[in-house]
């Protein structure tokens, strides 16, 4: 299996005529595949990043005037938003205002040339402007148009302003996460637009795959409380057949034991799960307990849960004279599974995310090498790559405009109307 890997310098690549570095996702799996991504912040431009990952060309759509906030998002270094530096990696960035008539233009012949529009606009913006699913399909018929908002494109919210957060809260992801006496717990990232990120890049990829048996393109409608529901499991089943409602448990599971975060001598943390029987029992012999195996409770899952408090007790006690490393080692010799808890300093140094290529490196424009996360996973034939970070915002325009056939005096015109 291959996939580019740490360190990636210049040394190993050349710029185009556009300052971009070149990078053998020229020939990914998506190569050929042009996206246009109208969408701000995470989710809508997270599925479009993924695409362009794999080769696709993403032509990013942002206001003249108003870039994507995402750009002024979290930390920044010289004044250059990190978060932006990843999210807009293997993008193109074009300016285009399409409220406006030149910037509506703009848009459409993009639409004409493109396969994907990912858009997140609050129900009804498109159309306000003209350029709703009935004008972009007349203008390319084989065109997927996908459609990101918080609650979808009907329905009783459909146009109540929504981000990630309140998807966290609504899917009952919060009611269950945080220990069983403290609030609803809400996680410190954004964790419900990554997920509907690759949910939609997936649902792309489904309405591409129907595109070519039939020959049409369709909408994808993708609300982000639906995929951070659908992560939850069995619970919405759980509550139709028997009534139960999943509670707050904090690192417990209500399906093993033990399943836990644990404190080592020397201040370090594991986590260890026991969800199959035969390493529940490799874990207890391990502690000096063999006599729990013996146990009737202990033979299902649901039961070792049930006595948690007693599970816990004994691993816990076992584990805090013992320092991580002789921790991990006896779990490792007993193969029993624990993992340490990592911060991200841990990540950058883990071998494993070493022998996986997990973090690649990448010369920036604005802050030389930089380390990020790499492609989401490996193709052994036509792997993907982080080809260049996010782009100035319209770096590309001038670029993409004359690709569609505009005149530098068009460009001209179009820009000092306030269109671009």
């Amino acid at each position: 299996m291959h996939r580019p890997d740490a360190p990636h310098t210049t040394d190993d690549r050349t710029a185009d005529p556009a300052g971009r570095p070149r990078s053998a996702a020229a020939d990914g799996p998506l190569t050929g595949l042009r996206v246009v991504d109208l969408a701000t912040l995470f989710a809508g431009p997270g599925a479009a990043t993924l695409l362009g990952d794999f080769g696709a060309d993403v032509i990013k759509v942002e206001h003249p005037r108003k870039p994507d906030p995402s750009r002024g998002h979290g930390p920044a270094k010289d004044g250059v938003g990190l978060w932006w530096k990843h999210l807009g990696r293997n993008k193109r960035t074009v300016t285009a205002d399409l409220s406006t008539p030149g910037g509506r233009d703009v848009l459409l012949r993009l639409a004409a040339t493109a396969d994907v529009v990912v858009e997140n606009f609050r129900p009804g913006t498109l159309e306000k402007w003209d350029l709703g699913w009935d004008v972009l399909s007349a203008a390319n018929p084989r065109l997927v148009l996908a459609r990101v908002t918080a609650f979808g494109q009907v329905g009783p919210y459909a146009r109540r302003p929504g981000f990630g957060t309140l998807a966290e809260a609504m899917s009952g992801f919060a009611a269950t996460t945080g220990e069983p006496d403290g609030p609803p717990t809400l996680p410190p990232f954004g964790l419900a637009d990554s997920i509907a990120g690759i949910a939609t890049a997936y649902a792309v990829m489904a309405a591409l795959a129907g595109r070519d048996r039939t020959g049409g393109g369709q909408v994808v409608d993708m609300a982000i409380i639906e995929p951070m529901l659908a992560v939850l499991g069995p619970q919405l089943l759980w509550y139709d057949q028997l009534g139960y409602v999943q509670p707050r448990l904090g690192n417990r599971s209500t399906n093993n034991a033990p399943r836990n975060t644990y404190r080592t001598a020397d201040g370090g943390w594991v986590a260890v799960s026991s969800s199959a029987q035969s390493v529940a029992e490799r874990v207890l012999r391990l502690v000096g307990h063999p006599e729990f195996v013996d146990e009737p409770w202990f033979a299902s899952g649901t039961g070792r849960a049930a006595h948690a408090e007693e599970i816990d007790k004994v691993v816990g006690e076992w584990i805090s004279r013992r320092s991580r490393e002789e921790v991990l080692a006896a779990f490792e010799s007993a193969q029993a599974a624990v993992a340490p808890v990592y911060d991200v300093r841990d990540v950058v140094a883990d071998p494993q995310f070493r022998a996986l290529g997990t973090v690649t490196r990448i010369e920036d424009e604005d802050l030389g090498p930089v380390r990020l996360q790499n492609v989401l996973f490996r193709l052994s034939r036509t792997p993907g790559a982080v080809r260049w970070t996010g782009r100035p915002h319209g770096a590309d325009t001038d670029e993409v405009l004359t690709e569609l056939g505009l005149t530098p005096p068009e460009i001209a015109a179009l820009r000092a109307q306030g269109a671009l």
